[in-house]
């Protein structure tokens, strides 16, 4: 059988739907390979990574594509693509699927994050339409559905009228990459250079108003005035002008000299926050899966988190400490118990560390595989 992928987020950064595509087409090419009759594998590219994929497996070609997402060439152009590829099944691993396409396929649903918190960058009539549409189509015509955490699969079961038993749970994987680090010489040569000189309190991702970052900064207000603790706040991430509210917030903050926004980090100095910091702050109101604590647990760090949405079922309730995110005095008490409470963290440490190993990149891969040959009918 000739085995599609959308590879059009494909991307070997950390985290996001890109990386999860990187570690499907890795996974799966592995699978397929050990198989006594490979499929063959065709992935489907936008530029650069069409250039800069490269495989010398006999079962892999790829295509490219050249429709970005949410585009007009991505109902047009793309289902001609596939369908001059003569696909038996394309996997898509996000909702983008072509209106009007008539290859078999399975998608991914990763969050509802839109339906819940739609954009502010798209916000003509005809932006929501299309949104709804597309992941209306997306899960309506699929073989087969496959969500990445049980509050999703509830999420897309009740705003787009799915059966539950329709919807594959498969939790994503933590890479091996993030581990506790035993040279903290390379961990401070980052510190250093970010002008990070105390203990410091740590969040990863972007600025949008689902990630609840104004209410961090507040707690962290109350955390140096109320509880006299001499931290600092790293939020990396890039500014979004759509957001204006978290540069805001940390400008009136009277601590604003202690928050510190390195921007867009590299890998290499990511790992060296998650290593480097007291704690891991996860405040979100919404997540699909919520992969950052799950990071910093591999790498041995206390995490405290959100209790909305997905979050308590990912970090498991022994592993994380829980707050209300809409609470700013309950963040910063979560946190202050934390700091105060070096048992809780050890404890923390060691439950988070034996958690992770439940969530494998390789078995994430072959679990989808299985799902991708049960929706052809073939069980190989």
């Amino acid at each position: 059988m000739r085995i599609g992928i959308d590879c059009r987020f494909y991307s070997s950064q950390f985290t996001g739907i890109g990386r999860y595509t990187h570690e499907l087409v890795k996974n799966f090419i592995d699978i397929n390979s050990k198989l006594s009759r490979p499929h063959q594998l065709v992935l489907f590219f936008n530029e650069p990574q069409y250039s800069l994929f490269k495989s010398d497996n006999p079962f892999v070609e790829k295509v490219l594509v050249n429709a970005p997402h949410y585009s007009f060439a991505e109902h047009t152009r793309f289902p001609k693509i596939l369908n001059k590829s003569k696909i038996d099944l394309i996997h898509f691993p996000h909702f983008n699927v072509p209106l009007f396409l008539r290859t078999p396929y399975v998608v991914t649903i990763h969050d509802l994050t839109l339906t819940f918190y739609p954009s502010r960058k798209k916000t003509k009539f005809y932006h929501r339409l299309a949104y709804k549409a597309t992941i209306k189509n997306a899960v309506k015509n699929a073989r087969s559905i496959i969500a990445i955490s049980n509050y999703t699969a509830r999420d897309i079961a009740q705003q787009l009228k799915m059966t539950p038993k329709s919807i594959n749970v498969i939790y994503n994987g933590v890479g091996r990459e993030f581990k506790f680090l035993q040279k903290q010489t390379d961990v401070k040569k980052t510190l250093d250079h970010y002008g990070i000189n105390k203990q410091f309190l740590l969040y990863t991702g972007v600025w949008r108003g689902h990630k609840n970052l104004p209410r961090l900064i507040e707690a962290f207000n109350i955390l140096r005035k109320k509880h006299k603790l001499d931290l600092q706040l790293v939020l990396t991430g890039k500014p979004d002008p759509y957001y204006p509210e978290v540069k805001e917030a940390i400008e009136a903050s009277p601590y604003k000299t202690d928050i510190i926004t390195p921007g867009l980090v590299n890998e290499t100095e990511l790992l060296h926050l998650y290593n480097g910091s007291q704690f891991y702050v996860f405040p979100s109101l919404y997540e699909g899966f919520g992969l950052p604590p799950l990071e910093a647990m591999s790498c041995g760090t206390p995490v405290c988190a959100s209790q909305a949405s997905c979050i308590p079922e990912i970090c498991g309730s022994n592993n994380a400490l829980f707050f209300n995110p809409y609470n700013p005095v309950d963040i910063a008490e979560k946190i202050h118990h934390l700091y105060q409470n070096p048992a809780l963290q050890g404890r923390l440490i060691e439950n988070g560390i034996e958690h992770v190993k439940n969530f494998s990149w390789k078995k994430c891969a072959q679990d989808t595989w299985n799902i991708l040959m049960q929706s052809t009918g073939n069980n190989h």
